[in-house]
């Protein structure tokens, strides 16, 4: 038998961590844990370490620190707490390191795990948004490849492996349409965060889920796919398939097009990226198509959901303007689940935050903490003007 594939999953208690844990449970002889990093959950995060008996755990919320030491006394585990921690543990020895830290909080980690060496299974698709040139330079460094773990750019990952890419002419991400699909616009300008919560086909945190509901996390997508593939804006398009069998399509120069297809389940792409190009087994049922009858297709409707429409115009613009969108949408969605304002709101609060954004190509990850920090503080200021 092979050595097991040392595993590290920056973002283990959440819904991607979650899922890879499935992975590795369904093979424990394949795999070994290296680091596990939670926000501030330690009693899941405690209990996830002893049952795969990882190295080293760390919880970015240090007032947490003594709880989680507590809860792992008598084991082998080291353990820390913070924002070094949390580097540490992204830097550390591993073979694939899962990045599944939700939102551009998760830059940092990202980086250090792409210098480490360790191929980088990507789930968070803000440090591509926001430093797609930063994580491809810092793999490069380290030697590691990329293999994203977002079901859509998993399937053009695979959908690309080993074919020819000067006869590629599109690249087509699939979107489930979310819980507001068939909705009119008035209604989605007012739903409630309980409604954005109920996403039909996948099981994902609620900032994401939210973003799926308003198709901004389409929009971010994009821009990680422009970033990951090298590809031009023109070439990046997206289709509403309701039934997310179809995670998404390569067209290429001869008339056909390449898909990947699937049960709508994050252990399957999550499987491919541990020991890609091997498969690992997973608990996903097969795909039976004929219970499904038919799946259908359908052009997104921009007029309904504006937040696509802004990210498009980002992925145009680039420079500062996408780390500006995702600062402005992350700000606005946590306003929208506070209860602050209507679903409409959102692609509002973006908006009005990319109208004062410079246009400047950041230059280091210093700068890019400023625009960041710039637009959360607009974005506060907008959403404070729509709730007086």
């Amino acid at each position: 038998m092979s050595e097991p594939t040392r595993v590290s999953i920056l973002g283990a208690t959440g819904s991607i961590g979650t899922s890879t844990l499935r992975v590795l449970d369904h093979n424990p002889e394949q795999f070994e844990v290296v680091s596990l990093v939670a926000q501030r959950n330690v009693e899941r995060l405690s209990e996830i370490a002893r049952r795969t008996r990882a190295a080293f755990v760390a919880v970015a919320d240090e007032r947490q620190f003594a709880a989680l030491k507590d809860r792992l006394s008598g084991t082998d585990t080291q353990v820390g707490a913070g924002p070094e921690a949390i580097i540490e543990a992204a830097a550390r020895q591993a073979d694939v390191v899962v990045s599944a830290i939700t939102g551009y909080a998760g830059l940092r980690s990202t980086l250090a795990a792409a210098r480490s060496g360790a191929n980088l299974a990507l789930a968070n698709k803000e440090a591509m948004v926001t430093a797609g040139a930063m994580v491809k330079a810092a793999l490069k460094e380290g030697g590691g490849a990329l293999i994203p773990v977002d079901s859509e750019h998993a399937a053009l990952f695979q959908s690309l492996w080993a074919q020819d890419r000067e006869a590629i002419t599109q690249l087509i991400l699939t979107a489930s349409g979310g819980p507001f699909r068939t909705w009119s616009k008035e209604d989605i300008q007012n739903a409630t965060p309980a409604q954005a919560l109920k996403h039909p086909n996948w099981d994902m945190g609620a900032k994401v889920t939210v973003d799926s509901a308003s198709m901004m996390n389409k929009g971010l997508e994009l821009i990680e796919a422009q970033q990951i593939f090298d590809i031009s804006p023109e070439r990046l398009d997206v289709v509403v398939h309701p039934q997310s069998i179809v995670h998404s399509l390569v067209a290429y120069s001869d008339g056909g097009q390449m898909a990947q297809l699937g049960v709508p389940d994050m252990q399957t792409p999550i499987s491919a990226a541990l020991r890609w190009p091997q498969r690992t087994k997973t608990t996903v049922p097969p795909l039976d198509l004929a219970q499904y009858g038919a799946l259908t297709f359908e052009p997104p409707d921009r007029d309904r959901f504006p937040c696509l429409s802004l990210a498009e115009q980002v992925m145009q613009q680039g420079g500062a303007a996408p780390i500006a969108m995702n600062a402005a949408n992350e700000v606005a969605v946590s306003a929208f689940l506070e209860g602050a304002f209507g679903f409409g709101r959102i692609a509002e609060v973006v908006s009005a935050v990319l109208e004062g954004t410079r246009a400047a190509d950041p230059q280091s990850l210093d700068e890019i903490a400023l625009i960041d920090a710039e637009s959360r503080t607009r974005a506060h200021a907008a959403v404070a003007k729509l709730v007086k």
